[in-house]
């Protein structure tokens, strides 16, 4: 046990003082844009399983790659926030609560909103690219895919849990959740896959982004103020950059 709990504090040891604080002082009032994320999910599955409502959210937030790539884009947003009609919307609403809450007091809100588009639209953008290369392709997609709804928030809580998993030195999470995304193609091959491991790909360059900026910062000089707080830093573990505060 004193192993198990030795390497719990070294993988989650910083993300848990990241986030505790302002959940200890704030509450849920730390989570607006999480709170507000769960609600609209909520009320669009209320409202897409109504008659009069289906039509309507279809129109609104649902994306195939059949659409014209305009309408799609204009879709993306919303669609984060349409729960998928074949899966149980608990699923859609805990994911949200647990890793958006996360992203959101450590990353802030904005930040959280901006990774998972990210996340989404690498998913969307890589289902037409799939359907142009063809069955046969490596990375290609049957045909029959361009008519599948892709709604959900999936896409975006893989690219969250990665970024923020990383960004926090819990880099054993960070590939054990890439590892369950490409077992789950390797297992049951569809569209919800291959986009996931999209999304994990944009995320993933967008992690050597940061960490290439960070080290050319280190070479053109950082301010005071950023150097002694990356000093406050565990010593010896993470990516070496100061957390982001919400």
């Amino acid at each position: 046990m004193g192993r198990l709990a030795d390497w719990a504090r070294a993988e989650w040891g910083l993300l848990y003082v990241t986030a505790r604080e302002p959940l200890r002082t704030r509450n849920l009032r730390a989570l607006p844009m999480t709170l507000g994320a769960v609600c609209l999910t909520a009320v669009l599955q209320y409202v897409q399983n109504r008659p009069w409502g289906y039509q309507p959210v279809q129109n609104l937030g649902a994306v195939r790659a059949e659409d014209p790539l305009w309408l799609a884009l204009l879709r993306t947003p919303l669609s984060l926030f349409v729960p998928a009609l074949d899966l149980p919307v608990w699923g859609a609403l805990a994911q949200i609560l647990c890793v958006f809450g996360i992203a959101e007091v450590c990353l802030g809100w904005w930040r959280t909103l901006a990774i998972a588009y990210l996340a989404t639209l690498a998913g969307t953008l890589y289902a037409r690219v799939g359907i142009a290369l063809g069955p046969h392709a490596p990375f290609g997609l049957p045909w029959s895919d361009a008519q599948v709804v892709d709604t959900g928030p999936s896409a975006a809580v893989v690219g969250l849990a990665v970024f923020v998993s990383w960004r926090y030195g819990a880099y054993l999470t960070s590939a054990a959740v890439t590892l369950a995304m490409v077992v789950e193609v390797l297992v049951k091959e569809n569209l919800a896959g291959k986009e996931h491991l999209a999304a994990l790909m944009a995320v993933g360059t967008l992690c050597l982004a940061v960490a290439v900026r960070h080290r050319y910062g280190l070479f053109a000089g950082r301010r005071p103020r950023d150097a002694q707080r990356r000093s406050g830093s565990r010593s010896g573990r993470g990516s070496g950059l100061p957390p982001i505060q919400s």
